[in-house]
């Protein structure tokens, strides 16, 4: 074989791998578009049962199409805060059984729907072309999406294809024979999985040759070494992921290290042991003349794909009750630094956003939906802090409001930033319709927030000035106050849960508080007339109560956004 001939081989199977990737890329992120809400439905159910956890990572990794993209999802949601550890640990093992179904699709690229399938790459194209609706496209690019992946898979085959007993096929079957020992094996697994970043890349090229009927490392369990160091290797995606996150997204990265680690210690001993797995177990559920779509000799690849799956599963089954005990060594490993955890800690209630969960727009914007509901409580807070400071006449007061100001414009920064990022993606008309929405909302947070702030400086006239307020002014600003607290528990519920059938409530509410604004100061011009209040009180208590009814139509803006 000429050097010419060897770099043909290499170009062709980087050409193939490229193509095979470019398509699992392309079907992942319109598996994505096409399930929109689902992942974000899913992610929000997460909480309660270990089995749950591990339905769903499962469940995210068939939609997603890769471990990688569930693994550091979940580390971005545990950098978060809105993921704890449990969860966490539950998902990433369904993330790893999700991903055993590329390797079924790639064992039966070997049969006679091949042909079918490269077809799909042209179809596509042509309904992505011709469709007018955004989930026709998305439809359209899955399906080219299927035809890529075979392409790539047909490149690979083809240029590993040679003629049994030439020149070529005695010196690619020496080379891929003359590794033997079963740890080498398993780190080229490890290093060529870390190195092109996706393990499926991997089951590919293996299943292909597996096809083609070389033989890897004198046969026998040898290949299953390969794909064992696959399973650490896409790990590496993860662990890179959480540089730079906080404690627990460490931990999470980890966990998915440990988890698949002590995996591969289990098989490595079973197979090391017992050297006839293959050959015995692999073989006997799927023997090697077996037909399968009308295509004879398919048997080797389906061995290796159903240990992928019995790798991942068995492994899951093995650990599933151990969840506490996994978050425990992960903690160990990677150890709280206090000072460091808090100030991540406050970040976090008030916007510390995630660029991780950009990988799935619809759930990165769900996160910002939910954290926008944080700034808003914590706006309304900061309103109360104000209001009761006035009631109370403490000026003190004004500091902590102008504090808590500051660390919502903060927020309020980050979580513009991150729409315009989320904006650049690619998005479904709904989601689109939402970021212009949120952009309305968070100024409405801000309104809030600098009227708190108008407050404290009512506050600090009601004192400097020696001012006097009837007992019936105060328990009547007092009652309109209430009305706002209520109204704001509306808001949010309605907000969070875009529940329109509060609107029609809070809409009366929201009257109920202008209307108490128009008695207050009808009442107040007449108690000035009749010289029962001094005329300095005049610009504290009209604006005062301005104030607050202002407030209380941003309220009701944020609540109105829903629609």
């Amino acid at each position: 074989m000429s050097a010419w001939d060897i770099v043909k081989i290499i170009t062709q199977i980087l050409g193939g791998m490229g193509t095979f990737l470019l398509g699992m890329k392309l079907l992942s992120d319109n598996m994505t578009r096409l399930a929109h809400g689902r992942l974000k439905s899913m992610l929000n159910r997460t909480a309660k049962s270990r089995f749950a956890g591990v339905g769903i990572g499962t469940g995210m990794t068939i939609l997603g199409q890769s471990s990688a993209f569930t693994t550091v999802m979940v580390v971005g949601l545990v950098n978060a805060g809105i993921m704890s550890l449990f969860q966490a640990t539950a998902i990433i093992m369904g993330a790893n059984i999700g991903t055993t179904l590329n390797a079924w699709v790639i064992a039966l690229a070997g049969s006679d729907i091949t042909a079918l399938f490269l077809a799909l790459a042209a179809v596509g194209v042509f309904v992505t072309m011709f469709s007018k609706s955004e989930r026709g496209k998305s439809l359209g690019n899955i399906i080219a999406a299927f035809g890529l992946i075979f392409v790539g898979l047909k490149f690979m085959s083809s240029a590993l294809t040679f003629e049994e007993g030439t020149e070529a096929f005695e010196a690619v079957s020496r080379a891929l024979g003359a590794v033997k020992n079963p740890f080498l094996l398993l780190l080229i697994g490890i290093a060529i999985t870390a190195l092109v970043q996706s393990s499926t890349a991997v089951n590919a090229i293996i299943i292909t040759m597996a096809s083609l009927g070389m033989v890897i490392g004198g046969g026998g369990n040898a290949p299953l070494y390969i794909i064992i160091g696959s399973n650490i290797g896409t790990c590496v995606t993860a662990l890179i992921s959480s540089l730079g996150a906080n404690a627990n997204a460490k931990r999470a990265a980890v966990i998915h290290f440990l988890f698949n680690f002590f995996g591969a210690v289990i098989f490595m001993i079973v197979l090391v042991l017992w050297r006839g797995f293959a050959d015995t177990v692999l073989a006997g559920i799927f023997p090697s003349e077996i037909t399968v779509f009308g295509k004879e000799g398919l048997g080797p690849t389906m061995q290796i794909a159903i240990f992928h799956t019995l790798f991942n599963v068995v492994n899951t089954l093995l650990f599933l009750p151990f969840i506490k005990g996994f978050v425990w060594l992960a903690e160990h490993i990677i150890p709280s630094k206090a000072a460091g955890e808090k100030e991540r800690d406050a970040e976090i209630i008030f916007g510390h956003l995630d660029e991780r969960l950009m990988r799935s727009p619809s759930v990165a914007l769900g996160f910002i939906y939910q954290q926008s509901g944080k700034m808003f409580s914590y706006a309304m807070e900061t309103l109360d802090v104000s209001f009761r400071a006035f009631l109370n006449k403490d000026e003190g007061a004004a500091e902590q409001v102008s504090a808590r100001n500051l660390e919502l414009t903060e927020a309020n920064k980050l979580a513009i930033s991150y729409l315009v990022k989320i904006s650049t993606a690619s998005l479904v008309t709904e989601d689109e319709d939402t970021v212009s929405k949120m952009h309305y909302v968070l100024n409405d947070i801000m309104r809030i927030g600098e009227l708190a702030d108008n407050v404290t400086k009512y506050t600090y006239h009601y004192v400097e000035d020696e001012l006097i307020f009837s007992e019936e002014f105060l328990e009547m600003i007092g009652g309109m106050y209430e009305k706002i607290k209520r109204l704001y528990v509306l808001a949010l519920a309605t907000y969070l849960y875009k529940d329109r059938e509060r609107l029609a409530e809070l809409d009366r509410l929201e009257d109920e508080i202008d209307t108490d604004r128009r008695a207050l100061v009808d009442r107040h011009i007449a108690r000035l007339n009749e010289g029962k209040c001094q005329p300095q009180n005049s610009g504290v208590f009209i604006n005062l109560v301005g104030n607050l009814e202002r407030a209380a139509d941003h309220i009701t803006y944020i609540a109105h956004s829903v629609e």
